[in-house]
Order: C-alpha cells, then structure tokens, then sequence
C-alpha cells in the first residue's frame, strides 16, 4: 500500500506543477475503492492490473472551477458593470488545461519515482467517454486528461531493461521544423523493428494502435466531448 503521508508528498509536488496563469485548470481524484477500480480496469480497454494498484490518479482539464466563479452573482454583476463579458470556455481553454493536468502529472510521477514508487500512465480514460463521466460524476467543462496507477514496483520490474528511444539527433531540432523523409526515418527505427523489417514492423504497429477497438473507441469518444463541449460553449 502507499500510505497517505508518502501520497501526500507527492500530491504537494504535483501542486507546484507550472500552471498557466497560476489558474491551476485541473483537478485530481484519487482512487482506492475497490469497486471503481475494478470498473476502470474494465472499461480502460480491460487491464486487470489496474484493479491491483493501491493508488489511481485521475487527472482533470477542469475549467468548471473558474466557470462557476465567474457566474457567481456578485462576480456576474461586477463584470457587468465594467462592461466585461465572460464567454464560456473554448477549445483553447480545453487544450490549456489538458497541458496544465498533464504537467502536475508528470511532477507525481517524477515525486513517486523519487520515493520508489512505479508508475503507469493510462491514456484509456479517454475513452468510454460518456461511461466515465457518470462514473465519476464530471460536469460539462471537465475532461479526463489521463490516468496514472500507482505502486510499489518488484525486483523484477525495477531492474528489468527500460524500453529503447529514438536517439536525441531525430528528435531535438534547432530553431525551426525539419522533416524526416526516406533513409532518415529508416535509419531513426533501425535497432527497434527487432527481427521484423522496417515494412513489417510499421504494419504491425498500425494494426495494434491505429486499426484496434480501442484506438477507435478513443477516437469517438474524445470527437463527441469535442461536440458536446462545443454545444455547451454554444449555450
């Protein structure tokens, strides 16, 4: 288990996450019920080892908290009168607080680490979207942005081999965009297509990611929260 004084550490990290504007446009639920653990490993594309973490985070775009400031009365009357008028949230505001809750989750991860504490980011919360927002009761302006489950990792996961990445000469570029074309982007996958080649190895990786049900389920849902956030801002 992670006790609530080792979690708490890390949750006070998160919270000096840089934050646009200072507005701090997430909001986390931390998850140890047993019961909505067992409901999210099911409907985040059926992981059953999300059910054995001690710990869930949930991370939220949350622009409902400013929302609801605004509209409060005395708020409304004020900008009224100083002839301000407060829109409802747009998709810019959607795509800065997606930044802000992905950065405080990065700081979790980095705090956990440091405490010996393994992570794993589960971007499945996307999908399922109309499930997920009765199961965690979310109002019009809140998105789940990412999930991480967490835990005390064993011998064996903390001394395993950690995953190859590209090297940094074709992924840092200087000063502008340069585009990968033809033996360049041949040469960045060489050392991990494994025994497949470079034909088969990408064929693969488009059935497994891009052709998938889950893949496809993450499209719908995050393309009808975009139609339903754009008809709330309507309203």
């Amino acid at each position: 288990d992670i006790s609530q004084e080792t979690l708490d550490v890390i949750l006070q990290a998160m919270m000096r996450a840089p934050t646009a504007g200072n507005q701090m446009l997430y909001s986390v639920i931390v998850v140890r019920d047993e019961q909505t653990k067992q409901k999210l490993a099911q409907s985040c594309d059926h992981q059953a080892f999300i059910a054995t973490a001690p710990v869930l985070l949930i991370f939220l775009a949350d622009h409902q908290r400013w929302f609801d400031y605004y509209q409060q009365n005395d708020v409304a009357g004020y900008c009224d009168r100083q002839g301000l008028r407060f829109e409802a949230p747009q998709e810019s505001d959607l795509l800065l607080a997606i930044e802000d809750a992905m950065i405080a989750a990065q700081n979790a991860v980095i705090a956990a680490e440091s405490l010996g504490i393994g992570s794993c980011y589960i971007g499945d919360i996307m999908e399922r979207y109309e499930e997920h927002r009765r199961l965690l009761g979310l109002p019009e302006w809140v998105f789940p942005a990412c999930m991480l489950v967490m835990g005390y990792p064993t011998r064996q996961q903390r001394e395993r081999k950690k995953a190859a990445r590209f090297e940094q000469r074709f992924i840092v570029q200087e000063n502008a965009y340069c585009r990968l074309e033809g033996t360049r982007l041949r040469e960045m996958y060489r050392g991990h297509t494994g025994a497949q080649s470079f034909e088969d190895f990408l064929a693969a990786f488009c059935r497994r990611k891009y052709e998938s049900d889950f893949s496809r389920e993450m499209s719908r849902s995050v393309g009808q929260y975009l139609k339903d956030f754009q008809g709330e801002a309507e309203v």
